[in-house]
């Protein structure tokens, strides 16, 4: 009886650890620390969430899905400090407002593809995903003159064909590691600590265009980055080319194989 008490004991004991552990990486998840589909699944195709990078460049990135009332003032902030960054555009937000998709590529930031209705991903059909970025992609190009290379899913929600999809259509998929969580409405002050307190060589930043603070947080992060020796650069400017290889938290590597 004695032996089944003990081990009685060690299953509550590992089951207890197990849910505290669980809270744990759950609230993180909240928190913008960590994606849960990077660590729980470590075989599944990944996104790039950051690039191992040998010097101080990160990459900053805007994703445009709703609103556009701090869309001027942004890129007023960039073109101060003559930065050049990447918008990832939603089609119902293109069709709204061509004239800020202009002014967005006129200032030389790079567009990327956010999907055409910001809808689940994971829920389509291939073909359903090909439609999404094909609309999207047709709409930049008419207005810019430019193809999209880089999709970021809606939500952050991906899962293996989403990515397959996405890059057999000639896309890099690109995720976040750095999450600002401006559209949540936290404040300046958090808005700028929790983006300086995780910035790192070859992160990629998320912001959105039309948070309410990230107008005034804007200024602070980018000039405390610079103070740093930070270079900003546009995503692909970031990321390598193929050959390259992502690992379990979905971190970019250059391949052996490429040319150095």
């Amino acid at each position: 009886m004695k032996i089944i008490i003990i081990r009685r004991q060690v299953l509550i004991q590992i089951a207890i650890i197990l849910v505290l552990i669980a809270v744990v990486l759950l609230i993180l998840h909240q928190t913008g620390t960590v994606a849960l589909g990077v660590f729980f699944a470590p075989n599944k195709e990944l996104p790039i969430y950051s690039v191992d990078v040998p010097d101080k460049r990160i990459a900053i990135s805007f994703d445009a899905s709703w609103g556009a009332e701090q869309t001027d003032q942004l890129l007023k902030i960039l073109k101060e400090r003559n930065i050049k960054t990447t918008f990832f555009l939603v089609g119902i937000w293109i069709d709204k407002y061509p004239d800020k998709v202009k002014a967005i590529a006129n200032d030389g930031h790079e567009i990327g593809n956010h999907s055409n209705t910001h809808p689940h991903m994971n829920k389509l059909s291939e073909q359903e995903i090909r439609d999404e970025l094909d609309k999207v992609s047709q709409k930049i190009e008419a207005l810019t003159g430019k193809k999209t290379t880089l999709f970021r899913p809606p939500f952050g929600e991906y899962n293996d064909k989403v990515v397959r999809t996405a890059r057999a259509a000639g896309y890099e998929v690109v995720q976040w590691d750095v999450d600002s969580l401006d559209w949540k409405n936290y404040g300046v002050d958090d808005e700028v600590d929790r983006v300086l307190k995780k910035v790192r060589n070859g992160s990629i930043v998320l912001f959105h265009n039309d948070a309410e603070y990230t107008p005034q947080a804007l200024p602070i992060i980018l000039d405390k980055l610079i103070q740093d020796g930070y270079k900003i650069v546009p995503i692909s400017e970031l990321i390598y080319p193929p050959p390259y290889y992502i690992d379990h938290t979905g971190r970019q590597f250059k391949s052996e194989d490429a040319d150095m």
